[in-house]
């Protein structure tokens, strides 16, 4: 029934009010105990086969969602509920802000893909942090927290202010990402750049240790596709350098490769990171790059054109430990995590592989021995 009522309602609306919209629904589900019960029943079935380790900490099965659709962690229970095993919120600011003026999300239907100009709307890491805080779960999804650059704040005072939301979100993240890598906030994409990304990953260590002494909350940098390969080689060394526990890869794309379908130039040429189908390709390349150097020392994220069980499964035989998706929840709607994790389990079983952690890198293994 989803795709009509994607086509019938959703489609001719402006696509933020029907993210709020869809929001406010699994918000309001979630507060509903026999309901959410049921719904969960429903659409997260469990598959003990899928339980994976994955830094430090242990899922239920190692696909999540990504940063951007709970920017202020205010339905994470709401998001467990529909099956998704990690819920990554934000992008939090040090500050509240508004973001970008509107219009600043489209759909792209035919290509599967969305541009956002979003900029880091969210109601800042204090307000975050409280509401965190506050927050009696129902149910327990591993919860990143992820951080970025205060759109007002210069670029060379980035590092307090990702140590200002560190201090504040730390005590209440299972893991904390940095974002270096959308492309909607001035000057934010330099950092990514090894002498500016170095002193930011060792501060934002620091802050974490300093600030919850009786855990090691797990620290990861998340980059764009656009990064050249020899930054990106030039990223993973750091990575290992720093002990830095994963890289999530990659964020949306300035670049327009892979769209064909959308007919109108004025949509396409919208400026903003495109995500979606069109991203597949160049994240999973940007991932078998990253597995090759840095093998299984650190947890690798596989995110960018997830849409199906097969690409979940694809990117952890490159070698990611963890997927996540976004862009194809808009258009597959809430029985999605349902499908990609009996999908998953399927292809488990059919593999030569006896756990899911056998199969992260195998194929990426397999080539570089040839």
């Amino acid at each position: 029934m989803y795709p009509l009522f994607f086509q019938l309602i959703f489609r001719r609306m402006d696509p933020e009010q029907a993210h709020h919209l869809a929001f406010a629904w699994i918000h309001r589900l979630a507060r509903v105990p026999l309901l959410r019960g049921l719904v969960r029943a429903v659409l997260a079935p469990r598959h003990p086969e899928l339980k994976t380790t994955a830094l430090g900490l242990e899922h239920a099965g190692p696909f999540g969602l990504a940063a951007g659709f709970d920017k202020n962690a205010a339905a994470v229970d709401g998001l467990a509920m529909l099956g998704f095993d990690h819920v990554e919120i934000g992008t939090v600011t040090a500050q509240p802000q508004s973001g970008n003026p509107r219009k600043r999300l489209f759909r792209l239907v035919p290509d599967r893909a969305l541009i956002n100009r979003m900029g880091f709307n969210n109601d800042g890491s204090a307000a975050v942090a409280d509401r965190l805080a506050r927050r009696e779960p129902v149910f327990r999804p591993v919860l990143g927290v992820n951080i970025g650059k205060t759109k007002v704040v210069p670029e060379e005072e980035a590092v307090a202010d990702y140590v200002t939301s560190t201090e504040r979100l730390a005590a209440h993240a299972d893991y904390l990402v940095v974002n270096v890598s959308s492309p909607n906030t001035p000057g934010l994409r330099n950092l990514q750049a090894v002498d500016h990304l170095r002193p930011l990953l060792t501060a934002v260590r620091e802050a974490a240790d300093r600030t919850v002494t009786g855990r090691r909350v797990p620290l990861l940098v998340k980059i764009a596709p656009d990064l050249a390969d020899e930054d990106v080689d030039a990223v993973a060394d750091l990575a290992v350098e720093l002990d830095l526990d994963g890289i999530i890869a990659t964020n949306t794309t300035i670049a327009r490769d892979g769209l064909g379908l959308t007919a109108d130039p004025d949509l396409t040429a919208e400026t903003g990171g495109l995500s979606g189908a069109p991203l597949k390709t160049r994240s999973l390349e940007v991932l078998r790059r990253l597995y090759a150097r840095v093998g299984d020392r650190i947890t690798l994220v596989g995110v960018g054109g997830i849409e199906t069980a097969d690409d979940v499964w694809q990117r952890i035989l490159v070698g990611a430990g963890l997927v996540q998706g976004y862009s194809a929840f808009i258009y597959e709607g809430p029985f999605w995590c349902r499908r990609i994790n009996r999908g998953l389990a399927a292809r488990l079983a059919a593999s030569p592989y006896a756990t899911l952690a056998d199969a992260v890198g195998a194929e990426t293994r397999k080539a570089t021995v040839r």
